[in-house]
């Protein structure tokens, strides 16, 4: 039998063992910020000889089968972006291993916040595995090649915090000693990129029957607030895409420095507070998230070679959802300002094309380093051009189809491909797929936004009636100083709570030479650690004064996610701030 790599960022061998579902037992401990416990790992056929799990920082302490028998074990030397392989030798017949072991305090999946960095004053933990974090995490297969179930997971926490994982709650035991152990099971299988959780000071607010809000009391009414159409949404989606799958869903607001707009742990989805903005003009956000619960984590990419398949079908979705609860307008709106951001990733991507591509090679590569809008813009693209070829009735017929015979599993580029010719024969050939999926750029006939309020908000011939609209024509001016301070004096856009219109605003201040521009700039940079925003502030100031870039890097490094920090001081080296 050969044997090989299933992904290209994991050490997990087709030949050997695959993990069927695992057990959590960990502690949280604050002071040394680590955790220290085990993992169960149980397979789906009995096997023998070698296994290789991914870790990266880890300390191992023993490893054992089943019944208690102490098993041989070679940590080898970390590489850089893969980490360190875990090699254990397995009798025959076995059925599954424990490993007891603790995280590194610099754990790349784990951000721990002194009591002074949360709203509460208390201390916060969080999980941000995806793409190849879950290994800093506990010793597994960490590719999404093998899904897995969680039989039961354990966390012993200090008892004035609570633990959400995404994961169904089982309850809460006293530990004693001013601790309690909160008890989660996860019966769907997951790639383990979504195996999260998250320990703090939280309050619940509840949306509707299967959706709640968590966050720091300071901020859970006006979360309740802004994402109270949450259960709208998932309705909206299980209308166009079939039932939901993962019983409830819940909404846990983090902390600033959380690297991402939303992370779609399933029954958990992590999101950024800055779209708490008053005035739900964020909560597409919720919409793309909510979304990722048929396009993702139902149906997931095999490996980061193939993330559009997460992604691009993913804003699809959204703008599906989108569509339906506010009309076809809105969700032209929302792909105008996503055809910009692409634009700009183009630019950035410009010296290696090949990162534009749907379908990549990142052998050798971190997938966070190539992270960029393209799978998500480009993907989303491809997908509306097979929409438009063969009309929707048809597609939405593929849609569901595509999501019911894929459903909990994990595939790549050829099986979607291959399932499409299947389903709708020539279709993909009649909308050039290949030129999307494997060329560079964005072809030349790719669908485009269209709608009359669109073109007369990007002639000036009507004043933006909401933010969406507000950042359209944003995104369509000038990096002229006058016309800046026009649009400031108009709209007070140096004031908005709101960070995604700010930033923009703060884009073009930079561009134009503004005064006041890089200290505008620096404000923005402390209060947020999302990489939306990081990227494009950081880039445009280390491009006009590199030392300035680098002094307030340094001044909000603390307050950064791991994955944040290892992104902009690539950024600032490449500059050569």
């Amino acid at each position: 039998m050969s044997c090989m790599r299933l992904d290209p960022h994991s050490y997990t061998d087709s030949g050997q063992p695959q993990t069927r579902d695992i057990d959590l037992a960990l502690r949280a401990d604050f002071q040394h910020r680590m955790l220290e416990g085990e993992i169960t790992l149980r397979f789906r056929e009995p096997g023998g000889g070698a296994i290789d799990l991914d870790s990266r920082e880890l300390r191992i302490d023993a490893v054992a089968a089943l019944d208690g028998a102490l098993l041989r074990y070679e940590l080898a030397a970390a590489e850089p972006i893969l980490g360190a392989r875990l090699r254990v030798t397995l009798p025959a017949g076995a059925r599954g291993l424990r490993i007891r072991y603790r995280t590194s305090p610099t754990a790349s999946a784990l951000q721990w916040l002194e009591p002074s960095q949360t709203a509460g004053k208390e201390p916060f933990l969080f999980s941000q595995c995806q793409p190849i974090h879950a290994r800093s995490l506990a010793p597994l297969q960490d590719t999404p090649r093998i899904r897995i179930t969680v039989g039961r997971a354990r966390f012993k926490v200090p008892s004035r915090l609570r633990t959400l994982m995404a994961a169904a709650a089982k309850g809460r035991e006293d530990a004693g000693g001013s601790e309690a152990v909160d008890l989660f099971e996860m019966p769907q299988p997951i790639p383990p990129y979504l195996l999260a959780f998250a320990v703090g000071d939280l309050e619940r607010r509840e949306l509707s029957a299967r959706a709640a809000v968590w966050s720091e009391r300071a901020v859970v009414d006006a979360a309740a607030y802004e994402f109270a159409e949450a259960e709208e949404m998932i309705r909206a989606a299980e209308k166009l895409f079939g039932p939901y799958e993962w019983d409830r869903y819940d909404i846990l607001v983090m902390p600033p420095s959380f690297p991402y707009g939303g992370m779609e742990n399933p029954r958990l989805t992590f999101v950024t507070p800055s779209v708490l903005v008053g005035d739900r003009s964020l909560v597409s956000v919720i919409a793309h998230e909510a979304a990722h619960a048929w396009t993702g984590n139902l149906v997931t990419n095999a490996n980061a070679n193939h993330f559009w398949l997460n992604e691009g079908f993913t804003v699809y979705a959204e703008r599906r959802i989108l569509e339906a609860l506010e009309g076809r307008e809105s969700a032209e709106l929302h792909a105008a300002a996503g055809w910009h951001d692409l634009q700009v990733t183009l630019e950035r991507f410009a010296a290696r094309p090949q990162l534009t591509c749907l379908r990549t090679d990142l052998r050798g590569i971190d997938p966070d380093e190539a992270y960029s809008s393209v799978p998500y813009e480009k993907g989303y693209l491809l997908l509306r051009k097979l929409e438009e070829t063969v009309g929707r009735p048809a597609w939405d017929a593929f849609l569901r189809s595509y999501l019911g015979r894929f459903r909990f599993q994990s595939i790549t580029t050829d099986q979607f491909l291959e399932f499409l010719e299947t389903e709708l024969p020539g279709v993909a050939a009649r909308a050039g797929a290949l030129e999307y999926i494997d060329g560079p750029g964005v072809p030349a006939d790719a669908p485009r936004s269209r709608s009359p309020r669109l073109d007369q908000l990007r002639r000036g011939e009507v004043e933006p009636r909401n933010p969406t609209e507000l950042l359209v024509v944003l995104q369509s001016t000038p990096a002229d100083a006058a016309k800046l301070r026009e649009l400031d004096a108009r709209w007070g856009l140096s004031q908005r709570r709101s960070l995604e219109l700010r930033h923009n605003f703060v884009l073009l201040q930079i561009r134009a030479g503004m005064p006041g521009a890089v200290d505008a700039a620096r404000r923005v940079l402390l209060e947020t650690g999302r990489m939306r925003y990081l990227r494009p502030l950081y880039t445009e100031l280390a491009r006009r004064d590199p030392a300035e870039a680098r002094h307030i890097y340094e001044e909000a490094r603390a307050g950064y996610h791991s994955i944040a920090r290892t992104v902009v001081e690539a950024l600032l080296k490449e500059q050569g701030a």
